[in-house]
């Protein structure tokens, strides 16, 4: 969620998935997946920084969300995966 300001200086809280696309014409338009359109205050640029920096504080600066850990942990084993078969 990114906090964005309407062209009447209404604040708003803008759900950053689902914009489909902004355009930078003297005001900047947000058109969201839904049809709808919204005009606001803040350049192109700005909300594409807020959408990032949004993504990094979810995400992390590695792209994962926080608390996953980077590989399940599995059992060391020697066997390889056809005698894991056979077994089965």
């Amino acid at each position: 969620m990114i906090r964005l300001t309407r062209l009447n200086r209404a604040p708003i809280v803008l759900n950053s998935d689902l914009i489909e696309h902004i355009e930078a014409t003297p005001d900047t338009v947000i058109t969201l997946t839904t049809g709808q359109i919204l005009r606001v205050r803040e350049s192109a640029d700005d909300v594409v920084e807020r959408i990032v920096d949004f993504r990094r504080r979810i995400y992390g600066p590695e792209g994962r969300p926080a608390g996953l850990r980077q590989d399940p942990p599995f059992p060391e084993t020697n066997e390889t995966l056809d005698q894991q078969r056979d077994l089965g």
